[in-house]
């Protein structure tokens, strides 16, 4: 898999450099936010219920196209990446997994998953398996885990470019055969398609056309994308993308 660096259309160094320099504050922000859907969101909570149909119906018609993943039973193992507090595994993954693993760096939100009252189902079940505290950039799935589905929603803004394609690759390993990678995630409106930086919550929205970069150099296709329907629209535009390792290369390579 190669390992050159973020295409130079998505090289916006002083954009980087924020991210980067701005990683603590992101986290201080994330962990000051009350631990439920209005502070996850943004003060959007109203959105959750869009997202989550969307999000279960772009699935679904990935499923109805798939000879390994055919719709009806359930998925074996999934991984929510940028979790927050369960929110997506709550109303979608653990509805279509047998074990639904999450990854978020804030530990304050995680709780709520892992001792909290709304995580009480999923523990009972076993649905929830593991749960691991650090950010995508710097998680590395466990040798020999395979996922049908790795979920990747609202926290990419946090890492760089090469952060992000860093992360791809590794994932790309632990993904089962005919599996896919989904990133949802908002697209700057910027006409002439550079980031938005913002200072809050130091993250980037980026352009779709810097996310096809990224994939590209992350050695993935796009299988499937479509616009997020039903949100407000003073919000950005949000997008999803179904992701599988390019022909003719293996995940390992």
């Amino acid at each position: 898999m190669s390992t050159d660096p973020p295409p130079p259309s998505a090289s916006h160094d002083d954009t980087n450099n924020l991210i980067e320099t701005g990683t603590d504050a992101a986290l201080a922000y994330w962990a000051a936010i009350t631990p439920d859907d209005a502070g996850v969101l943004g003060g959007y909570p109203a959105v959750s219920r869009a997202d989550l149909r969307g999000s279960a119906a772009f699935l679904a018609k990935l499923r109805r196209k798939s000879l390994s993943h055919a719709a009806g039973a359930k998925l074996s193992r999934v991984v929510d990446v940028g979790a927050g507090i369960g929110r997506v595994t709550k109303g979608f993954l653990a509805n279509v997994a047998k074990t639904v693993d999450v990854v978020e760096p804030v530990q304050k939100l995680t709780h709520e998953l892992t001792h909290g009252e709304a995580g009480r189902t999923l523990r009972e079940t076993g649905t929830l398996g593991e749960v691991y505290n650090v950010g995508a950039q710097e998680w590395t799935p466990e040798s020999g885990r395979m996922y049908d589905v790795v979920w990747t929603q609202w926290c990419v803004g946090q890492v760089t470019d090469l952060q992000l394609v860093e992360y791809l690759q590794r994932v790309q390993k632990n993904l089962v055969a005919g599996g896919w990678i989904v990133v949802k995630e908002n697209l700057s409106t910027e006409a002439d398609g550079s980031d938005i930086f913002d200072e809050t919550d130091r993250s980037v929205t980026r352009a779709d056309g810097k996310f096809r970069d990224i994939f590209e150099h992350a050695g993935l296709d796009i299988v499937a994308t479509e616009v997020q329907r039903g949100l407000p629209k003073e919000l950005y535009p949000v997008r999803s993308y179904a992701l599988q390792p390019k022909r003719g290369k293996s995940a390992a390579t």
